[in-house]
């Protein structure tokens, strides 16, 4: 499956399989996960001053291994320790910043400084990921990009907060999902739910007067599941912190919080897009310290 990915993704796995000593099956295989399952939670708030702030926690690993003695997801305590940031660089200068896993290529965190930040939450619909997954392998249809690719395109080519929405919010895709994306200037954010061919819904920050935006696996305007509701008690941590609470601290808080912070938590990445800060930290929900949810 490596020689039909577009350049350079096939040739990168190629060369991690070759310098890992890993088969080529397994390493695109790990690279292709995200377009089938994740969990996340994502934030964009505007303080007073009209500063942007942008906040994730990347949640994976569910279903997939329960430890019944110590009450955590074998895949999440796998992934947790592979967690790195990366400065791209082109020409001696800083290009893009990411979250990522060891070994992986594509972006699901990511702060192109003074231009935009972007962070990918998977979209729980019944038509999801493994379609577009097998229409690719079997070339039914490769006139669509993979989701997390299509993000490392922007952090590598966008100049602009609005080329960049406008090119997430268009592009096909093999799954669907939702793109969170922030700028640098007052008023630049947007939570853009994705189907595989174009956009069902954009809502950008301000709508509603809302001085923040808040999204996990679910459509926002749609009632939440009951046995997965992060959303309504994201949405009221953020609402008692208050504008004049927007920081970095402040949306760490929110998103350590429970249900936001779970047994599935890896990390929460931290953007601020105008400056290009950007920090990250591993997450571990300890049942000691209160009851903690498996997802």
């Amino acid at each position: 499956m490596a020689d039909t990915l577009p350049a350079p993704y096939g040739d990168e796995m190629k060369g991690i399989s070759q310098g890992s000593g890993l088969p080529l099956g397994e390493v695109v295989l790990y690279n292709i996960f995200y377009e089938v399952s994740s969990f996340c939670t994502s934030v964009v708030g505007q303080d007073q001053d009209g500063n942007i702030f942008h906040g994730r926690n990347l949640d994976f690993g569910g279903m997939m291994g329960w430890d019944k003695i110590n009450h955590t997801w074998a895949l999440t305590e796998k992934l947790r320790p592979l967690m790195v940031q990366i400065n791209s660089t082109q020409n001696g200068q800083v290009l893009f910043k990411t979250t990522t896993f060891l070994g992986y290529i594509g972006s699901l965190t990511g702060i192109k400084p003074g231009v935009f930040s972007v962070s990918i939450n998977e979209r729980n619909a019944l038509r999801g990921g493994y379609i577009g997954l097998i229409e690719w392998i079997y070339n039914i249809n490769r006139n669509q990009s993979f989701i997390t690719f299509a993000i490392r395109d922007m952090l590598t080519k966008s100049e602009s907060y609005d080329q960049s929405v406008k090119y997430l919010a268009e592009v096909p895709l093999l799954a669907p999902c939702y793109y969170i994306i922030a700028g640098p200037k007052s008023g630049q954010g947007v939570i853009i739910t994705r189907s595989r061919n174009g956009s069902d819904d954009i809502k950008p920050l301000g709508k509603d007067n809302l001085w923040f935006l808040a999204q996990t696996n679910y459509d926002n305007w749609k009632k939440q599941p009951i046995y997965d509701d992060r959303l309504t008690p994201c949405i009221k941590c953020m609402q008692t912190k208050g504008k004049n609470q927007v920081t970095f601290e402040s949306l760490f808080n929110v998103l350590s919080s429970r249900p936001m912070l779970n047994k599935m938590t890896v990390y929460t990445s931290l953007m601020k897009p105008a400056t290009g800060q950007f920090e990250a930290y591993w997450q571990l929900c300890l049942d000691k310290e209160a009851s903690c949810r498996p997802w």
